[in-house]
Parts: structure tokens; C-alpha cells; sequence
């Protein structure tokens, strides 16, 4: 479960913040589903049958986030890194959700771009991998996103800018064996 923040169904022009699970799942799909819809592409996200009507309806949300984790392969082996606002604010993940009557879930995905060129972002994931990175936004632009009003072809390829975020080395422990 995480918060997102989303536009309030009872007080028009209200945000409301939400506990939801990560992984949209659609009221249609089995829940297994969520761990396939963390992620939903920016550049398919209105066709995918897993999210189309979420964005149909306009069901735009934000994640909070103190940071997020990716690997990186440049050791030759994946080594989890941790990426941060340099400011040390929290980053504001765009992202989409869906509520499932049958279960009472809320449950969100985050958007991603491209991140090819990114002088951060293109380090991580395996070497021969589509670099993205999920879509950060500025504090400007959370009301037009929740509103659905910030939905340009230009907005939803912006890269968050490299010098507004600092990656370090955050590997997990060592598991130990039984």
C-alpha cells in the first residue's frame, strides 16, 4: 500500500490522499495482474487494455515518493541504486489508477518515459534494455495533471532534468541461506 493523491470525487476542485496498491489492476483481470502494471508506458498507456479506460476517465494521480529504486549493470552484475530529488523533497510520480468494486481496491501504476540521453537515467537497467524512467512532475503542473489538463504529447516526454536528481549505490543485503 502506498498514498497517492488524486481529485476528490466529493468536493469538486478538492484533492483527496488515498491508500492504494501498487500495481493497477483493472476490474476485469485477475489480481495477479499487478505485478505487470507497475510501470504503464506513456507512449501506449491510452491503447493498453490494462489501462485505456483509467485513461479514458481521466483517473490521474500522484505518487509521492522519497525515492525510487533501478539497476544498474555497469559492474556486470545488477546493483540496486537509489534516485532522489537533489533538493531532498519528495518526487511527485505521475501515475493512473483504477477502483475494483468487487474488492473495494484502489490500485495506481506509474508512467514512464523514454530515457534515452538522459545523463542519469540511460545508466540503468541490463545494457541492450529501452532506458525510461518514470515521470516526474513539478509542483506547477500537479493541478493540470490531476485534472487531466496537462495531457500534451510534449508533457508526457519531458525528462525530469539530471541536475534535479542524485543517484547512489543502495544495494540490498546479502540474502542468507538456509
Amino acid at each position: 500500500m502506498a498514498p497517492i493523491i488524486r481529485a476528490s470525487h466529493e468536493v469538486p476542485g478538492e484533492l483527496e490522499v488515498a491508500p492504494a496498491c501498487f500495481g493497477m489492476v483493472p476490474h476485469w483481470a485477475d489480481m495477479k495482474l499487478a505485478r505487470q502494471t507497475y510501470n504503464a508506458r506513456t507512449e501506449t498507456v491510452a491503447q493498453k487494455p490494462s489501462f485505456r479506460n483509467a485513461w479514458k476517465r481521466k483517473q490521474f494521480c500522484i505518487i509521492p515518493a522519497d525515492n525510487f529504486f533501478e539497476p544498474c549493470y555497469e559492474t556486470g552484475k545488477p546493483v540496486r541504486w537509489r534516485i532522489e530529488r537533489a533538493d531532498g523533497m519528495p518526487a511527485a510520480i505521475a501515475g493512473i489508477w483504477e477502483f475494483r468494486p468487487q474488492d473495494l481496491l484502489l490500485s495506481f501504476s506509474m508512467l514512464t518515459i523514454n530515457a534515452d540521453g538522459h545523463p542519469l537515467m540511460q545508466r540503468f537497467h541490463k545494457p541492450d534494455d529501452e532506458k525510461r524512467m518514470v515521470m516526474i512532475l513539478d509542483p506547477d503542473q500537479y493541478h493540470g495533471w490531476l485534472d487531466g489538463s496537462l495531457v500534451t504529447e510534449e508533457d508526457l516526454f519531458r525528462q525530469y532534468p539530471a541536475e534535479r536528481l542524485v543517484a547512489v549505490a543502495d544495494p540490498l543485503p546479502p540474502r542468507v541461506k538456509k
